[in-house]
């Protein structure tokens, strides 16, 4: 069953308007550039998104750091010196170009970070507790860094750099939406979860208002920097990423959703990961192990949309879906939007191909994290031609 017209019907989000309900998912792709000390979007970045935009549809960036301290990767992107601003602004007109929207999801990996990558400097997290097995550098496990529980001040300063990021974005960069990255066990994700926040401060612990408190002071703050109608959240509650193991999703992610709800003024939308979505494990057997290992007993995104449609916040889908899932999510209000990532990397017609019932190009799995050269698995996917030869 190929995609129906619940896929391709109009929609607000914030003060503007979708032609259409197929949105592409953030997806790190290691494409950046050295630029100085940091990294900046490349051309044949501008070329990717620029390939994949289409008339009324959404496109989520690559995490972007919001300072030099934020990503524990090398050739990610960020959003905090003049150079990327201009680079980005190349990226957000070529996406307009084609009447497309886009919105830059914003990063700090916290203690998914080391200090070899941030010269020097001690990762920050809201624990001291570091990941589990090997880092970025090869050789490198993450217990030779561990992180240091975040101060206030570090609080403080962090949201200052979101604040600062946003505006980038919006004001110079030319990007239509900031989505807050507080997902996968990064920064913000490491105050949600319980099992990663054991701070005995009013910033962590088994309050669930504790936990919540730094994310809802930093996303007050961009809101405050950039206004509501563009500003979005990313969040998992099942998330296993980044050892993450929260004992009771549900329960949380219904007092975050709530949060968000009780905003002074609704955001422009929320993105959530589907439950079966797992990095390394099968569908069936993260649904399995979520059902052994939490107290939430209802297993989907369904209890988080009722709580956010009580202000008709824009509700955004992802996690492994295909054509024949996205439509009936969409037909039974499960999401408002689909946001599609290996098949939207493997097609950049992927509209076109859903809309018109084409065949889809395989994707390519060793290229998503960089590849040589890094046009390999990035800019050469063929567009759907005619003759249909062009699935790979």
């Amino acid at each position: 069953m190929a995609a129906t017209s619940s896929l391709f019907q109009p929609i607000s989000i914030g003060t503007q308007k979708l032609s259409h309900r197929v949105a592409q998912a953030p997806c790190t792709r290691f494409r950046a550039a050295k630029s100085g000390n940091a990294y900046s979007p490349t051309d044949i970045m501008v070329e990717y998104y620029g390939q994949r935009a289409s008339e009324g549809g959404l496109q989520i960036t690559e995490a972007t750091s919001i300072s030099s301290t934020a990503a524990g990767y090398t050739n990610c992107p960020g959003m905090f010196n003049d150079d990327q601003i201009a680079s980005w602004k190349k990226v957000t007109d070529a996406v307009h170009a084609k009447g497309g929207l886009i919105s830059c999801q914003l990063w700090h990996t916290g203690r998914a970070n080391i200090a070899p990558l941030i010269n020097g400097i001690q990762p920050l997290s809201s624990t001291s507790t570091p990941l589990k097995g090997p880092s970025p550098i090869e050789g490198y496990d993450f217990s030779k860094a561990p992180p240091r529980e975040m101060t206030k001040k570090d609080m403080e300063d962090v949201i200052a750099d979101f604040a600062s990021a946003s505006k980038n974005a919006i004001e110079k960069a030319g990007f239509d939406f900031v989505e807050i990255h507080g997902a996968n066990g990064y920064l913000l994700d490491q105050f949600f979860h319980d099992n990663v926040n054991t701070r005995d401060d009013e910033y962590g612990g088994k309050s669930m208002e504790n936990r919540a408190r730094f994310p809802f002071e930093l996303i007050e703050a961009v809101v405050k920097a950039i206004g509501s109608t563009k500003t979005g959240i990313r969040l998992s509650p099942y998330n296993y990423f980044q050892d993450t193991r929260d004992s009771d999703p549900n329960a949380m992610w219904s007092y975050i959703c709530q949060k968000i709800v009780d905003l002074p003024e609704p955001i422009a939308y929320v993105h959530m990961i589907e439950p079966r979505f797992d990095e390394n494990l099968s569908a069936e057997d993260k649904i399995k192990s979520l059902g052994k290992e939490t107290k939430s007993s209802e297993l989907s995104l369904d209890v988080f949309r009722k709580i956010l449609n009580k202000k008709n916040i824009l509700f955004i889908a992802a996690g492994g879906f295909d054509a024949k899932t996205a439509d009936e999510k969409i037909s039974s209000g499960g999401a408002d939007v689909i946001a599609f990532g290996r098949i939207f990397i493997a097609n950049p017609d992927l509209t076109k191909r859903l809309k018109e019932e084409l065949p889809l190009n395989k994707h390519d799995r060793s290229t998503f994290y960089g590849a040589s050269p890094p046009s390999k698995g990035y800019i050469d996917y063929p567009v759907f031609e005619e003759s249909g030869l062009s699935t790979a």
